[in-house]
């Protein structure tokens, strides 16, 4: 507690308590009973008593206020409240609101009971510098203590004062000697005063007389090398001695703290004034002399040199350049260690919809801040899918909404036919979302009418508006006991003309162009997404028009006969109901093998302008709807395509990449072309076809800042592949020593992305800094990653959600490091691609000149072996080469014979 005048206030509290300490304590005497005292022991086990009431102030509960609570409430340490003045009144509601809005974090959640009851508006809480009741802030819970402390009783006048307004003249009296008589205070200072009772020990120090005088001299010597040079006394107890300390009577006597201040009268009455004054300048003679002067001379030759070097100085480096910030801003930009990991910021999870389920796909809401969307399924394997098939059928599997507000209950629940393997928000409107589910049927929902509640949950606000006092939601939720809204889905494709498999994958054409049934791509005049693709391992991709066909054209009779039959229950949107149970695909694509005549089987699919749309600073754009629909929902008025004919788009491509299940990566076109035999409508045969993933192809993406790059993530590897590039992926990682399951690109760093592995880690990849291994590996669950989703809310916070296989969704917090480029990453990441580029055709180029080569050195081997087979000859030719060579060979004898004199020679003409 302050001193001075606080401690009045002080004193005035602790008498109103123990008053009223005194009158319950009263109360309980004659009214208790045996039952009373249980209640009353029942209450004290369930809420913890953080009040003074063990020392004497039940109306005292102390607080602690952080900096965030101070400057929300104003209430801040030496600004708002002061030693002078040491408290402040706070409206009522001002706190209940702080209450709703930061829930359990908010700093008057012990308090909470006290606060709802309290009968006054305002509340009064006084600041303790001391701590004297434990923390920094203390709550006055009564108005009569508010009261007694705001305004304190005026002390009691002693008696023989004087009255006011009356003055009394002092009369010196002088002092009397009087003699001295004891009253015992002798004895007491004799007891407190310490007397020597022990013989004091003496000792004498002699010197002979002729060394008296003479000189000391003082050398250096090794204490440890001389024995007994070096005497260590450590202290021990002697236990022949027991000292005990006497018992000292001490006071202390409280001094009021005094302070000097002092203030400066401001300035009120300001007037223009104006001085004109000449510089001091030197006569003609003056100047002459100091020029010629030895002394200007002497000095201008002194600091000759160091001027010189210092303007050298200046020109070869920068004298007000931060070489150690410039070092920081390196580091962070090349993958600093020091900021490099992802923190944990929330998480979520669920113990009746969640357990034994796995979250198979995430969705980051892409205008409403804190708002995320996943959907489970069961941890089941096909057999045991099929054992329990009906088991299936009852249970829930719905796509849970989870708020930052509240991390244990969702906000909202979207009701689905089936297990939903994958959805996704739309991009023109995100309250119309799609999904894929596990027995092949596209699902719609919209979320029109509760896009407020989402709002409204980011704050904590909501719940009933007439409840006698305002909660926030989740308390009211925890309290009634009621679950989250379930939302009906609006409208489920056919099962027949669907896929026969679940769908691995669903995407939202963009909003400018749209596709006929030949596969060309059109004008899209709706300026809304009305189309999307979806993909499973039945060996088909399929796509979807929200709007119905120009054929399905009924008579009057069925057309009444099927609106009689078929109503929508008033809670569902109307606003797909025309495809309810008769969506059909528009397109049918298969992907035919080259090789044999059976199908590639598709898990995972990726266009050329992917949505990246989970930014904050994209969600303007959702809001800009067509102007031919005005302020009512787009979505409501799309029944029957276009009558007018459309443009066609040359300039859209129609090329995607597809992963498969048993690891290829094909490059295909979509458009459909017409058999010449049939005249049936048949999808073309891949373009290209890539064996590089030895499992099933997880994650096809491309990349947020290059269209031209794409990520694939399956098995134990990965591949980075560029479009246009036929020869291969131009980056292939080596086999991971855990498999991969998930992987994305950063939406913020060119040449950073994640891949999720089995068992519970992230490999974070940087390009720039390591190729061959990832830069850094985090530890998220203990269970395989299934699904990873990135989100930036500004510039300074960027979010990581990751799912696990046990149905927790954990939200991380991107470093600064991980989420902030260099300023030439870009330029660099597309450079090293080029090379990488430049590389994969060096390459190919040698193993045409090796292949053609070893061809070369075959035929030359071959052409060795025929000369060696043909050169045999028939025996008639050997007979007569034989002769020849004998007749060669007495040729050359004759010749040297003759040579030698041993024969002569025949005369012709003789």
């Amino acid at each position: 507690m302050l001193e001075s005048p606080k401690s009045s206030k002080t004193s005035a509290l602790s008498a109103k308590g123990s008053v009223k300490k005194l009158k319950i304590k009263g109360e309980t005497k004659a009214k208790g009973s045996a039952k009373g005292k249980r209640k009353q022991l029942g209450k004290k086990d369930e809420e913890e008593d953080i009040s003074m009431a063990s020392i004497g102030h039940p109306e005292i509960f102390p607080l602690v206020f952080t900096e965030k609570t101070q400057e929300i409430l104003n209430c801040r340490i030496n600004e708002d409240i002061t030693e002078e003045k040491p408290y402040k009144l706070l409206k009522k509601e001002d706190i209940i609101q702080d209450m709703k809005t930061r829930a359990a974090v908010s700093d008057f959640h012990p308090v909470k009971k006290i606060v709802l009851e309290y009968p006054g508006e305002e509340l009064l809480i006084v600041l303790d510098t001391e701590f004297k009741y434990g923390q920094n802030f203390y709550l006055v819970a009564t108005e009569e203590a508010k009261e007694s402390f705001l305004n304190p009783p005026e002390a009691v006048e002693e008696e023989g004062e004087t009255k006011e307004g009356m003055t009394e003249e002092y009369i010196y009296k002088a002092p009397v000697r009087k003699p001295w008589v004891s009253l015992g205070s002798e004895k007491e200072i004799e007891e407190e005063s310490v007397n020597e009772s022990l013989r004091k020990i003496k000792y004498m120090i002699s010197r002979v007389r002729r060394e008296f005088g003479s000189k000391v001299k003082f050398t250096d010597r090794n204490a440890s090398s001389v024995k007994d040079g070096y005497i260590e006394c450590t202290s021990y107890q002697d236990k022949n001695f027991s000292i005990k300390k006497l018992e000292k009577d001490v006071g202390a006597q409280v001094v009021p703290k005094v302070k000097e201040m002092s203030t400066q009268t401001k300035w009120i009455y300001p007037r223009n004034a104006a001085t004109q004054y000449f510089p001091r300048e030197f006569s003609d003679e003056e100047k002459e002399l100091c020029l010629s002067s030895e002394e200007l001379k002497e000095f201008i030759i002194s600091v000759f040199l160091r001027v010189e070097i210092a303007l050298q100085q200046n020109e070869i480096m920068n004298a007000f350049f931060d070489d150690w910030k410039a070092l920081a801003e390196d580091e962070s930009a090349f993958g600093g260690k020091s900021d490099a990991y992802l923190k944990e910021y929330q998480s979520f999870t669920d113990l009746h919809y969640l357990k034994h389920r796995r979250v198979s796909c995430v969705c980051w809401h892409p205008t409403i801040y804190g708002i995320i969307a996943v959907s489970v399924t069961e941890r089941l394997s096909y057999e045991e899918r099929i054992t329990q098939s009906g088991k299936l059928l009852l249970q829930k599997s719905p796509i849970l909404f989870w708020s930052f507000s509240d991390p244990i209950h969702p906000q909202l629940m979207l009701e689905c036919p089936e297990e939903v393997y994958c959805f996704e928000f739309c991009p023109s409107d995100p309250n119309i979302i799609a999904g894929g589910c596990m027995n092949g049927q596209v699902v719609l929902w919209d979320i029109s009418e509760y896009e407020e509640k989402l709002q409204n949950a980011k704050t904590g606000a909501g719940g009933s508006k007439n409840t006698a006092v305002n909660m926030p939601t989740f308390i009211q939720a925890q309290q009634s006991g009621k679950e989250p809204h379930f939302v009906r889905y609006c409208a489920v494709s056919s099962i027949e003309y669907g896929h026969k498999s679940v769908i691995t994958d669903i995407h939202w054409l963009p909003d400018y162009f749209e596709v006929n049934r030949m596969g060309i791509a059109f004008e899209n005049r709706a300026g809304v997404c009305v189309q999307l693709v979806t993909c499973s391992p039945d060996c088909s991709i399929l796509f979807w028009d929200l709007r119905a066909p120009k054929t399905t054209i009924q008579n009057s009779t069925e057309k009444a006969k099927d609106e009689k039959a078929i109503e929508a229950p008033p809670d569902v949107p109307t606003t797909f109901k025309h495809l309810d149970l008769s969506w059909r695909p528009l397109i049918k694509a298969n992907l035919a093998k080259s090789d044999t005549s059976g199908d590639y089987s598709p898990t995972k699919i990726s266009l050329v302008d992917e949505h990246f749309h989970y930014k904050m600073q994209d969600k303007m754009q959702y809001q800009i709807k067509p102007e031919m629909f005005g302020d009512e929902n787009p979505y409501k008025q799309l029944r029957f395509p276009s009558a007018k004919p459309l443009k066609i788009l040359e300039n859209i491509t129609t090329n995607f990449f597809v992963g498969t299940e048993d690891g290829e990566v094909i490059y295909s076109d979509w458009k459909m072309e017409r058999d010449s035999d049939s005249g049936r409508l048949i999808s073309q045969k891949p373009a290209n076809k890539y064996t590089i993933h030895d499992g099933i192809v997880h994650t096809i993406q491309r990349s947020p800042f290059f269209k031209d790059i794409i990520l694939s993530v399956g098995g134990w590897n990965f591949a980075i592949w560029k479009e246009g590039v036929t020869s291969g992926p131009i980056l292939q990682s080596c086999c991971s020593s855990k498999r991969y399951t998930v992987g994305h690109w950063s939406l913020s760093r060119p040449g950073v992305f994640f891949i999720g592995r089995e068992d519970g880690h992230i490999d974070i990849w940087d390009l720039l800094e390591k190729t061959h291994e990832p830069s850094q590996t985090q530890n998220i669950s203990i269970s395989m990653i299934t699904c990873i989703r990135p989100w930036i809310v500004s510039s300074k916070q960027h979010f990581l959600a990751i799912s696990d296989d046990f149905g927790t969704l954990h939200i991380l917090e991107i470093s600064w490091t991980l989420s902030h480029p260099s300023s030439n990453e870009r330029a660099s990441v597309l450079h090293y691609f080029e090379r990488e580029v430049k590389h994969l055709d060096y390459f190919e180029q040698r193993q045409e000149f090796r292949a053609k080569e070893r061809k070369e050195l075959e035929l030359e081997t071959q052409r060795k072996k025929t000369r060696v087979a043909g050169g045999q000859k028939s025996r008639e030719q050997m007979e007569e080469q034989m002769n020849i060579n004998y007749a060669d060979f007495l040729d050359e004898e004759k010749k040297i014979l003759t040579g030698l004199g041993l024969l002569k020679t025949i005369d012709r003409f003789a």
